[in-house]
């Protein structure tokens, strides 16, 4: 595997392929990869020639309060992993090399309305940061497809809006969510829980399962999400929310006989964590 740090030596290489006539695919991490991240790569691999991997803590996506600094980062592991995994190119650069004018007046890339909800009006430029740092990769790389995972559900909906609305001609690949054995998300975020806490937050998902299965009963949407509330501060969670959206655009849902999807974020200590399961009518 070719480690690449800078965007003229990147650009070079995905060119070459593309004259090769070889599809490429992006992977867009930010690094302490895991056993989740890899089921990526590797859905990535089993649909193109030439897989590259971005590892890059993007700090346009981080709030003022939130974890930027203390995010782990373990590049000599992280390439480890990808080789392993059939990666064929790991992008590594610096803040400097994706945001040359600096991150603060760095052009940005704004989805409308989608980022507003659930995630985005707890975490306000939250998503523009990712349109923004997704773009770069997107224009840098060119691939024919780019993946990303469904737990982050709300991510996967403003990066397809941004590929169709800027006509970018990538296949988006939404990759199911890989768990721990107790039904715990698989998340970077993970490793600041302890053993205890690990446990405790399994009762995210199965609240998620608890909600879809009440929606499949035809309980009322609202009570469901009340209950949800319920059930998870009684594990001891502090829920920011649980709710049963409309899986195409996180809208309210008119009707349960259309795809739903329930979605839960609760903290957990200092640990925020988020989890979805699609519903099915």
């Amino acid at each position: 595997m070719q480690t690449i740090q800078q965007t003229a030596e990147l650009q070079a290489r995905v060119a070459a392929a593309a004259r090769a006539g070889q599809r490429i695919a992006l992977v867009p991490t930010m690094g302490n990869l895991h056993r989740g991240h890899y089921s990526l790569v590797e859905a990535a691999r089993a649909r193109a020639d030439l897989v590259v991997a971005s590892v890059f803590v993007n700090p346009t996506q981080f709030g003022p309060n939130e974890d930027f600094a203390r995010y782990p980062r373990t590049p000599e592991a992280d390439a480890a992993g990808l080789a392993e995994h059939g990666c064929d190119v790991m992008f590594l650069p610096t803040v400097d090399v994706l945001y040359p004018y600096g991150a603060e007046r760095s052009v940005r890339v704004s989805v409308p309305e989608l980022p507003d909800l659930l995630e985005g009006a707890i975490r306000p430029g939250h998503f523009d940061g990712v349109a923004t740092v997704v773009s770069k990769l997107f224009n840098l790389v060119r691939p024919d497809l780019a993946v990303f995972g469904q737990k982050d559900y709300q991510q996967l909906l403003v990066i397809r809006r941004l590929v169709r609305d800027l006509g970018y001609p990538i296949e988006i690949v939404g990759a199911p969510i890989v768990r721990e054995a107790n039904g715990l998300a698989m998340s970077s975020r993970n490793q600041y829980l302890d053993p205890a806490q690990r446990a405790q937050a399994g009762a995210i998902h199965a609240t998620l399962e608890w909600m879809r299965d009440r929606v499949a009963a035809v309980a009322p949407l609202a009570m469901v999400e009340a209950e949800a509330v319920a059930r998870l501060q009684q594990a001891g969670l502090v829920p920011d929310y649980a709710v049963i959206r409309r899986a195409e655009d996180l809208g309210s849902p008119g009707r349960t006989d259309e795809p739903l999807v329930a979605l839960i974020a609760a903290r957990l200590g200092t640990t925020r964590l988020i989890d979805n399961i699609l519903l099915t009518p």
